[in-house]
């Protein structure tokens, strides 16, 4: 059984050790943020943090993953409070949302290591590709996202959450409760 921290839960797999880690989140974990692109790491979709870095998650398998820290996006901030996930959508960043969950903790993981990157540091820590084609929105997103973490400008309120997952969970169509 391999073990590992998901989003600050700790998660054991009772699944081949040779299992990549993104499909031991999307199907095991039922962690389906982190996207399946292209199994072979070139798109970059399946990006997540593990110890602080953005990996692709189709690249590493559990048993590499084993005793680590594993970030999706479903964990960057329930809220969606994240000062990169604000600048997303304040930037208008995000077109489809199929590459969205990859970028966004590839721009996470870059901001944590460097507070002011350049435009040409944000587009070598973001190879990820994106069939819209938003990349300068992308640069400009994150460029933003590193003056509100350096609380140097804000974003005047979080994207609206919608439905906690809890909520979702517990609701039940009014057909079947009886009504």
């Amino acid at each position: 059984m391999t073990a590992l921290t998901v989003n600050g839960r700790p998660l054991r797999f009772d699944i081949d050790p040779e299992t990549p880690l993104l499909h031991a989140l999307r199907e095991a974990a039922n962690l389906t943020g982190t996207k399946y692109g292209c199994g072979t790491g070139d798109c970059h979709a399946c990006t997540v943090i593990v110890d602080g870095e953005a990996l692709r998650s189709c690249l590493i398998t559990i048993a590499e993953a084993e005793g680590r820290y594993v970030t999706t996006i479903e964990g960057l901030s329930r809220d969606r409070s994240h000062p990169v996930q604000q600048a997303f959508v304040a930037e208008q960043a995000i077109q489809c949302g199929f590459c969205t969950p990859g970028i966004v903790l590839a721009a996470a993981a870059l901001l944590s290591e460097n507070a002011n990157p350049s435009a040409a540091e944000i587009r070598a820590a973001l190879p990820n590709l994106c069939r819209c084609g938003v990349y300068p929105r992308l640069v400009r997103a994150v460029e933003r996202a590193a003056r509100v973490a350096r609380r140097e400008e804000t974003i005047s309120a979080a994207p609206a959450p919608g439905i906690s997952a809890e909520d979702a969970a517990r609701a039940v169509p009014a057909m079947d409760r009886g009504d």
